[in-house]
């Protein structure tokens, strides 16, 4: 039974690897389908938006659905350069700022936005909300969501694995097996997270830049979320993003091509 499922997680594994990101060309485990992924988010989006408080500041409001806009168009017209607009079948697009003082925000796949207010402050500027919806979108373009869902997939099977192969061993051997599995699946998974957030500032960076705005402000941003966060932070082994150092070193290595991208697009908005 152990051989069995091990044989089939390896299986899936292999089949559903040669998926790319765009963008980078990195392959990924996608074991989602797309258009189940769609439909659970504009469900959830729907619902969060009905739980939530949209802002009533409409000339706030307006710059995020106006950055949005510009985000979307490059978004579209990169993948249209590249012969991949068959990735955004089935997006809706929507761009919404809820009141929250939590500096965060985050896309849903399909395109579906949202900033909270208390993000705006370390934003700044318009060029700043476009630093950070890129690398939003980017996630989505990516199908980050659909990625870890499916390693999440794979990380319990391969526990029920780990289960069944100890079950006749001593108790204590079959806890420490389990504990030892479980720490490993959770920095390796922690792990996945950061690859995703280095992918996304890559990736939005070039968004960003072809919808008409200056890269120059990503790594200013970096530097003003540092100065946010007070120094607090865990070790970057454990968490979830990269160091604020290594996204600011990694966004001033990309700036060359960022710049050439926002030369020759940003006469276009």
């Amino acid at each position: 039974m152990l051989k069995n499922i091990l044989v089939t997680i390896l299986t899936a594994f292999f089949i559903f690897s040669c998926s790319t990101v765009p963008v980078t060309g990195r392959k990924q485990l996608r074991l989602i389908p797309s258009s189940q992924m769609l439909a659970m988010s504009y469900s959830q989006y729907d619902s969060f938006l009905k739980e939530n408080k949209v802002s009533s500041n409409s000339k706030q409001a307006e710059m995020i659905k106006r950055v949005g806009r510009r985000i979307q168009k490059a978004v579209e017209t990169y993948m249209a350069e590249q012969g991949l607009s068959s990735n955004l079948e089935g997006f809706a697009w929507e761009f919404n700022l809820v009141d929250d003082d939590i500096a965060n925000a985050w896309c849903m796949p399909g395109g579906k936005v949202v900033f909270y207010t208390g993000i705006l402050p370390i934003c700044k500027t318009e060029e700043g909300v476009a630093i950070v919806m890129g690398h939003e979108v980017a996630h989505a373009i990516a199908e980050h969501g659909s990625e870890r869902m499916s390693q999440g997939l794979i990380a319990q099977g391969l526990e029920v694995g780990v289960s069944l192969a100890t079950m006749k061993s001593k108790p204590v051997y079959q806890q420490a097996f389990q504990t030892a599995f479980g720490v490993g699946a959770q920095v390796g998974m922690l792990s996945f997270s950061r690859q995703h957030e280095s992918e996304a500032d890559k990736i939005g960076l070039i968004f960003s830049s072809m919808a008409g705005y200056d890269p120059r402000d990503a790594p200013k941003f970096w530097e003003r979320m540092k100065a946010a966060a007070g120094g607090q932070a865990p070790p970057e082994f454990l968490s979830t993003h990269p160091s604020h150092d290594t996204r600011i070193k990694n966004l001033n290595a990309q700036l060359p091509n960022a710049i050439a991208l926002y030369n020759k697009y940003k006469d276009k908005y």
